[in-house]
């Protein structure tokens, strides 16, 4: 690490006000352009610490940057983690207010809920699925704090992989019922389709952004818990939304999900 304790608080409080107070900001790495990756996810951490301090929840995990088509859309090359809490829960068939969020966008996904626990390193597609319980689909709202929606990959790290919301539905599907490597996903806006994939565009298999979720925290000494929630990664780009719009995920063999935005 090359922040002291005392940027990263500040860090913080500063990505965490933009989310609370609905501003954009420049990128973190504009000032610190030295800060590695421990840096990011220490400044991650605190943004979490500060929500539970004030009696929020942890909801869920997240894997970001998973597709080929969002990496090319943000210009990276490798995967990001970061985590949920109960506040940015959005029921089946809720509503999204657009005031409380800056540029937000929307991307389909694949949610894991594991029956046991994963730890790595050493943590593989195999592992992954002997212990999920189901899986189903699931949209995240994402909503960076960076002016443009631009940033690089420590800047996104630090502001929590731009996690603002997101919903799951559908009928929940065991991991021997359904291919997903080929499982095709359909997101509509306003009743047209605007964006499709199959599970294989999450790294060849969305239980790869698990596996390497469970391997990233296992090199900090943590595991994943049973009973957890995660998204497994954007299959699409992300498809910008504003007040109005109508958003449904249909997932092929585990029907469909869905918000509105007011």
């Amino acid at each position: 690490m090359t922040l002291d304790d005392l940027t990263i608080e500040t860090l913080a409080e500063r990505l965490e006000s933009c989310q609370l107070q609905v501003r954009d900001t420049h990128r973190i790495t504009d000032d610190f352009p030295g800060m590695d990756w421990e840096d990011a996810y220490a400044v991650q951490a605190a943004i979490l610490a500060r929500k539970l301090a004030r009696g929020r929840r942890l909801a869920g995990l997240k894997a970001g940057l998973t597709s080929m088509a969002k990496m090319k859309q943000m210009g990276v090359t490798s995967p990001v983690f970061g985590w949920m809490t109960d506040d940015y829960t959005v029921p089946h068939g809720g509503e999204v207010r657009t005031a409380e969020l800056i540029h937000p966008r929307v991307e389909p996904e694949i949610a894991f809920v594991l029956k046991k626990p994963l730890r790595g390193p050493g943590c593989h597609i195999a592992a992954v699925l002997e212990a999920t319980d189901f899986v189903l689909p699931g949209i995240e709202v994402i909503d960076s704090r960076y002016k443009d929606f631009k940033f690089d990959l420590k800047s996104v790290v630090a502001d929590n992989t731009s996690a603002a919301r997101f919903v799951v539905g559908g009928q929940p599907a065991r991991v021997d019922a359904v291919d997903l490597r080929t499982v095709g996903v359909v997101l509509e806006k306003n009743g047209e389709p605007v964006a499709f994939g199959a599970g294989a565009a999450v790294l060849g298999h969305p239980a790869t952004a698990i596996a390497e979720l469970a391997n990233h925290l296992g090199r900090r000494g943590q595991e994943i818990p049973a009973g957890t929630l995660i998204l497994s990664g954007g299959i699409t780009e992300a498809v910008p939304v504003r007040a109005g719009d109508h958003v449904c995920l249909h997932v092929q063999g585990m029907g469909s999900t869905s918000l509105r935005f007011v």
